[in-house]
């Protein structure tokens, strides 16, 4: 299809979504970012198949002007985190709900509603929304993104001064098979300050979330996350990070069912010896699952590190995708730069697509990456087998050990540990229902 055609069609597609949709109401700052968003994204126009970032994964039903319907999961499981003592911020189906949330109020941090910050002329929140996402265009075209910040209708602002005594989590509840819930948080986290941030929960049938992070000099910012467990729910989310120096980034994210997910992971390092590492792993078991991490690390300045660990299992004919890229720009020096995508296919129909990328303008650095695909050991396997453990449970300890080397960068164990228990029991669900 030539090219002329393809532009076309994107500029076709993307007023049809516009069409009806107007902005939310934003004082001046506000709807000034949001504007320069949504001029940003007639520009790129809505993804294509055609996109060099879009190959894999197709974005029709994440572009729709309706959801698709998306069936609550009707559980007696508790969240993940809810043993966690946190500062709690409930969103149900995309709406801030105060009243299960718990008091913002709390030392070394400061909470806002998005809407109040956008209503305020001056805010500090002005120095990062739509800023850190309009950076992330530098490169690679991130259309879903700028909607997102165009359209967003709820969201928070966190502003971290000190070193709060408890983390924040950012609980996301799914109640209505045609929520359509459109997310946008912004982290600011001052020199020498630390924040971690849990995320977790289905949130809605079709969910987009921005979430913007600028770590200061000296800082750290620590973010754990799960997608919940509903089967036909489908999600496109993005974080932008910008790093300055001695500063430190992790970020880890745990996906298990859905039918559809894409989460942008978009990293500067902007100021000397900082350290990024950001790590995923999904377990996806049938083939109307897809999931799709497609990761973006820029190395800006010197002896900088960055890791990149994901981990995908996947039966039953699912599918899961891997984009990820350094990019070491000139004067980079001494630049660190790790990545490894793997997946642990457990039948034959089941599918992962690897597109693994360095690029290199610095002469004095240590960038790797690999990427590897293959089926359960069987010499491990028959080890377990011979000294007494079912083949099920042997294939499961086999899967969490597969997975163990990306829990590994949760910096607190703790967290790591409530995840490798939701993952056994994941696990455990799926060989008892196999039984049956």
């Amino acid at each position: 299809m030539a090219r002329a055609a393809i532009r076309q069609q994107k500029i076709d597609a993307t007023e049809a979504r516009l069409a009806g949709l107007s902005l939310p109401a934003s004082g001046a700052w506000g709807r000034e970012a949001r504007e320069a968003a949504l001029a940003r994204l007639r520009d790129m126009g809505l993804p294509h198949r055609r996109d060099e970032y879009w190959k894999f994964t197709d974005p029709s039903t994440l572009m729709q002007a309706e959801a698709p319907a998306a069936a609550v999961l009707e559980t007696d499981e508790t969240d993940v985190f809810d043993d966690v003592d946190a500062l709690r911020l409930v969103f149900v189906d995309g709406v801030f709900d105060a009243a299960a949330s718990s008091d913002l109020a709390m030392e070394g941090i400061e909470i806002a509603r998005l809407s109040y910050a956008m209503a305020t002329d001056i805010h500090w929140a002005r120095e990062v929304y739509g800023v850190l996402e309009a950076r992330g265009h530098e490169k690679v075209a991130r259309p879903l993104t700028a909607f997102n910040t165009a359209y967003a209708t709820d969201g928070v602002v966190i502003r971290v001064t000190g070193r709060p005594s408890r983390p924040v989590h950012l609980k996301y509840v799914h109640k209505s098979e045609t929520s359509d819930a459109i997310l946008h948080h912004c982290v600011k986290v001052e020199p020498g300050a630390c924040l971690t941030l849990l995320e977790s929960g289905p949130a809605a049938a079709r969910f987009s979330k921005g979430l913007e992070v600028d770590v200061a000099d000296g800082a750290q910012m620590h973010l754990v996350r799960t997608q919940g467990r509903d089967h036909e729910r489908r999600a496109a989310t993005a974080t932008f990070a910008r790093l300055g120096s001695e500063s430190v980034f992790k970020a880890f994210c745990l996906t298990m069912n859905g039918v559809l997910t894409r989460n942008e992971m978009i990293v500067e390092l902007t100021g000397d010896d900082a350290v990024a590492h950001v790590a995923g792993a999904c377990l996806g078991d049938g083939a109307d699952f897809h999931h799709d991490d497609t990761v973006f690390v820029t190395h800006d300045a010197l002896r900088c590190e960055s890791r990149q660990v994901f981990k995908k299992v996947l039966r039953n004919g699912a599918t899961g995708v891997f984009q990820g890229k350094i990019l070491v720009k000139p004067g980079a020096q001494k630049t660190d730069g790790y990545q490894i995508s793997q997946s642990l296919l457990l039948d034959e129909a089941s599918q992962f697509l690897a597109k693994p990328e360095l690029e290199i303008y610095a002469d004095d650095v240590a960038c790797s990456h690999g990427s590897t695909s293959g089926a359960i050991d069987r010499d491990a396997l028959y080890y377990l087998r011979a000294r007494g453990i079912p083949e099920g449970i042997a294939q499961d300890l086999l899967t969490l050990a597969f997975v163990a080397e990306a829990l590994e960068e949760i910096e607190d164990e703790a967290h790591a540990e409530a995840l490798r228990t939701r993952l056994s029991q994941w696990l455990e669900r799926r060989r008892e229902r196999k039984q049956a």
